[in-house]
């Protein structure tokens, strides 16, 4: 019977002094032990290790017991008496063995898990663990930096919920674990905290550091990729409350506002190789961003910020945050790194934000990103968003500012929809200035020179117009809006200036290749409809191209209309061509008649 074996090995070791244990009977201890979980007398195991004689025999040896506990513990029901006998040996052990042993126990039982246990038993630890580290005095510091690194590297693969669905049934207990580790690790943050009051010149910095990257970690996960807006429904959201948790862990240890403006290039350990120094670079960043979304967006924290910023520095602080979730592509960080830049932007009035900020590397690369999930973002909703934060970024600069910034986004969008918002823009811009106030920005030279950006066609006449009409068409409506408002006596745009380089350049080309175009796509038709009679059925399945793209498999009568729209497309631009032709030949004849 194993509790008869247990007993055996138990009165052999009693007679022993602790030096004299060999390692059989640690192996003797541990099967029989085991063998008495196994086989269902957790009870008499219970009363082994409650036994005052065995105190000895327990500190040294009943280590060995976490992994067949373990799995004894998850075998059990909830309701089962034999569970409870498990758990208070458990609560024994914790008390009873030496703390480094069972320390390295418990960690290996935590690091052995998978799966969808993972959270069980990081929760079933937490603890006994709690206690073992509590005890420890040497190298404590780097026990609780290896336990939360442990812990948090097991939860790390683990998928985070998001929807409310999932964060109220959370099927793995993730959100429910990452408050527990809060718990755990509250102890030691106390410990650093009272350190600290103690003296103004703490040096004991090891466990701060470990706390430090405790949060860090937790910040990139799960809290990156968390939903952490208010859910209808759920009282008290489990992210929102660890997210809390670890901004008042930063805080009481004195490292929110810190972390906020500082990004600690100090603190970092050093690598020799290049790769892990990058990972490492790249996962302070995340950390880091996700920081100031809690603090600027959901305002966890913010009780504690200075309020003697002004708004354009803030958003200079968080360009590189900004920067860093725009160019993920997870929705939860995407969502996340908008919402920031939008917070950020709304704190401002218009016009307010100095062209000198261009110089910032992150003001150049930032409405880039923007574009990018304007015209590539599979998410309609993110490219609305993205869209409408761009114009708020654009109101917010000076005029100088908006200048530069539409110069950089011309030569760099390459995306005909974009450029021809920023003309539209432009045109706006022009609108003021002749209308409301002086603006050198927008009249003159300067508007001469960003007209040569504007009024351009990138191929000449072989520029696929297609592609381009959007783009074309503003151009055009801006020209057609300068030649009305500006009159050739004025002149303030400069536009009559510089007429004859613009219908050199753009106009004539502009023609020929409409010329070109609609003959081709005539040509096209002509060749479809003739096919078409020819063949069997109208439904025959062929190809086409479109602006240099083949397009799906389509029936004729598909590929015609698509050719139809294309023509249309060529007529709108020639009438609005025709009309600008018009009006310049009409005040060009009226200015002669008055010279004449």
């Amino acid at each position: 019977m194993a509790v008869d074996e247990l007993q055996a090995i138990i009165q052999r070791c009693q007679i022993l002094e602790e030096a004299d244990f060999k390692g059989e009977d640690f192996n003797l201890f541990q099967v029989a032990g085991q063998k008495c979980l196994e086989d269902g007398y957790a009870a008499q195991l219970l009363e082994v290790i409650q036994n005052e004689k065995n105190k000895v025999i327990i500190k040294n040896m009943g280590w060995n017991l976490i992994s067949p506990l373990v799995r004894c513990i998850f075998m059990y029901k909830q309701e089962d008496d034999k569970r409870e006998h498990c758990l208070r040996i458990l609560e024994q052990l914790a008390q009873l063995c030496n703390p480094k042993e069972l320390f390295l126990g418990l960690l290996e039982q935590i690091e052995q898990t998978s799966g969808e246990q993972v959270c069980q038993t990081v929760m079933l630890l937490l603890q006994p663990l709690q206690t073992v580290l509590l005890k420890l005095q040497n190298k404590k510091a780097y026990s609780v930096g290896l336990s939360l690194a442990m812990i948090m590297n097991q939860l790390t693969p683990l998928p985070v919920p998001y929807t409310k669905q999932q964060i109220q049934e959370d099927k793995l207990g993730l959100c429910q674990c990452c408050n527990a580790v809060v718990d755990f690790a509250k102890p030691f943050v106390n410990e650093v905290v009272k350190n600290m009051e103690k003296s103004s010149e703490y040096n004991d910095m090891e466990l701060k550091e470990e706390l430090i990257k405790f949060c860090m970690k937790s910040l990139q996960y799960p809290l990156l990729t968390a939903q952490l807006e208010q859910l209808e429904g759920i009282e008290e959201h489990p992210f929102r409350h660890f997210a809390n948790e670890i901004t008042d862990i930063l805080w009481n240890i004195g490292e929110l506002i810190p972390l906020v403006f500082v990004h600690r290039k100090g603190k970092s350990p050093h690598w020799e190789n290049q790769e892990f120094a990058d990972i490492e670079r790249k996962n302070s960043a995340d950390s880091l961003a996700c920081l100031s979304y809690l603090m600027f967006v959901q305002h966890f924290g913010v009780e504690h910020f200075p309020v003697v910023f002004s708004p354009s520095y803030l958003l200079l602080c968080n360009m590189t945050h900004i920067e860093v979730l725009l160019k993920r592509t997870e929705e939860s960080v995407l969502s996340k790194g908008l919402d920031l830049f939008e917070s950020c932007l709304l704190r401002m009035e218009d016009n307010s934000l100095l062209h000198h900020y261009l110089e910032f590397r992150d003001f150049i690369n930032v409405p880039q990103d923007l574009v990018k999930i304007m015209t590539l973002c599979p998410m309609e909703h993110m490219r609305k968003k993205s869209l409408s934060i761009l114009q708020l970024f654009i109101d917010k600069f000076d005029t100088e500012g908006k200048y530069a910034l539409f110069r950089c986004l011309l030569k760099t969008s390459n995306h005909a929809g974009v450029e021809g918002y920023i003309i539209k823009n432009i045109k706006d811009q022009i609108h003021l200035a002749l209308t409301e106030y002086d603006n050198i920005w927008f009249t003159g030279h300067h508007l001469i020179s960003l007209l040569d950006l504007v009024l351009s066609l990138p191929e000449g006449a072989e520029t696929d117009l297609l592609q381009n009409s959007d783009r074309i068409m503003a151009s055009l409506n801006l020209l057609r809006y300068l030649i009305i408002k500006d009159c050739e006596s004025d002149n303030q745009t400069g536009v009559w200036t510089t007429l004859g380089k613009i219908e050199q350049n753009f106009l004539k080309p502009l023609r020929v290749g409409l010329n070109m175009s609609k003959a081709h796509y005539e040509a096209e038709i002509k060749n479809k409809k003739e096919n078409r009679k020819e063949a069997h059925s109208s439904n025959t399945v062929c190809s086409v191209t479109v602006s240099g793209e083949k397009m799906p498999a389509m029936t004729t009568g598909m590929q015609l209309q698509v050719l139809h729209s294309a023509l249309f497309t060529f007529d709108l631009i020639e009438s609005v061509l025709a009309r600008v032709e018009e009006l310049i030949e009409v005040k060009t004849k009226a200015v002669m008649d008055e010279n004449s």
